[in-house]
């Protein structure tokens, strides 16, 4: 039950009386990234629902999506804590449209619920007091899974596993509080970053999920560190005096070897790398889980490890090659090695653990800001954009408004140009 709100037990149907198969969450940022990884971690065809995330403003994306789903079998939900936010609300009118155009006006409202503290403007969009999930306005939304914002996960995974999920968030919360710093897990991962940014001068990280359902973690992380860290003063307003968030990027392996680990192993800067490796998966095929975990451990190996020239040489020796192929090759074949790594190793991955995982980078962050001294939960490099973002939209809409830079117009004659060329 929700704060002022009796617990009760509901069972809703569509507008025609149709059950719900899909859930469609219409958000940005925090309310679309970690409640998208998370689905897309935990959702097994044994679950209730089809979870859908709609982000991005570009309406390619709708476009693509609204033909994968039956306005007669789908739940929408409008994540929005002021229920304004520009790319959101544009999503949010496209689906109730759809809807009503499948429905008819008095069937949408059968169709919609929010995740909101303004009611004035869920009811104005024609959702019902009783439909409206609030949440504190302290939360921020890279931190905001576990609250309504995790309400597309509670229905399309079942309550079940939304429960184990805030439970195993919550037992690593509790370890945050009560370990020894020298065992304190996030406590141990925020010093080591503290290690490589400002002792080493290491400017970014890996995110090495070994494990395709974690495919959207990196992103998820990007905003949750990111966001939180990429700051310039103290909490007191003066400017740091060190280094702070770094850049943060990833892919599952295997793929990740395929495409970018080349820098991580043989470019000038160093990059550390987190590679999470799953003990045990959930699917029957033994020899393909094999190579995935051989694969992820002689990664973390090669990444320290390196190769030498006299390796190499002797390697290609024992291979045949001529000494002219060797002093040739040799240079390019050279590993340095020494290049930092995390490995964390989780037995199974299930909702318990994925609440584990990500409550440690929560905590690892909030460890941060404290050693960093700075403001983990504000955002106010997000808001400039948008500011920015108004008049620009009143100039490409033809309306009189504030004159751009000299880049900012360049580029606004030529997308006009462009725009009446076809």
């Amino acid at each position: 039950a929700l704060p002022g709100r009796p617990a009760q037990a509901a069972v809703l149907h569509g507008a025609t009386g149709e059950r719900f198969t899909d859930v469609l969450n219409i958000g940005i940022g925090g309310s679309d990234l970690g409640p998208a990884m998370v689905a897309r971690a935990l959702w097994t065809p044994a679950a209730p629902l089809r979870a859908h995330y709609l982000g991005n403003v570009d309406a390619h994306a709708w476009e693509e999506m609204r033909h994968r789903l039956d306005p007669r079998r789908t739940l929408v939900l409008v994540a929005s804590k002021t229920f304004t936010t520009q790319e959101t609300m544009t999503n949010a009118g496209l689906a109730r449209g759809w809807l009503a155009d499948a429905l008819g006006e008095a069937g949408v409202g059968g169709h919609l619920a929010a995740l909101s503290t303004n009611l004035p403007a869920t009811a104005a969009f024609g959702i019902a007091p009783e439909r409206v999930f609030p949440f504190r306005d302290w939360v921020g939304g890279r931190f905001s899974l576990w609250s309504a914002i995790g309400l597309s996960l509670a229905i399309s995974l079942g309550w079940g596993a939304f429960a184990r999920l805030l439970a195993g968030a919550r037992s690593m919360d509790q370890h945050f509080l009560t370990a020894p710093l020298e065992a304190n897990l996030p406590v141990l991962l925020a010093l080591a970053e503290v290690w490589h940014v400002d002792g080493l001068g290491l400017g970014a990280r890996a995110v090495l999920p070994y494990d395709e359902r974690l495919a959207r973690l990196p992103a998820h992380l990007q905003q949750v560190e990111m966001e939180s860290l990429g700051k310039q003063v103290t909490l007191a307003g003066e400017p740091v005096v060190q280094r702070t968030g770094p850049v943060v990027f990833g892919e599952p392996g295997t793929n990740s070897q395929h495409s970018f680990l080349q820098l991580l192993h043989q470019g000038t800067t160093p990059v550390p790398a987190d590679i999470i490796l799953v003990a045990r998966p959930d699917h029957p095929y033994a020899d393909s889980h094999r190579k995935l975990l051989a694969n992820g451990l002689a990664q973390a190996a090669a990444l320290m490890r390196g190769k030498s020239a006299d390796e190499v040489r002797a390697e290609m020796q024992a291979a045949g090659a001529g000494e002219a192929e060797i002093a040739r090759l040799l240079p390019h074949r050279v590993f340095p090695g020494n290049r930092p790594t995390t490995t964390i190793l989780l037995p199974h991955l299930d909702a318990f653990t994925l609440g584990q995982l990500i409550a440690l980078y929560e905590n690892k962050v909030a460890s941060l800001g404290i050693l960093w001294n700075i403001n983990a939960f504000d955002q106010w490099g997000v808001e400039l954009g948008k500011q920015l973002a108004g008049p620009i939209l009143k100039a490409l809409e033809g309306k009189p408004g504030v004159a751009q830079d000299s880049s900012t117009e360049g580029l606004l004659g030529a997308i006009g140009r462009l725009q009446q060329s076809v």
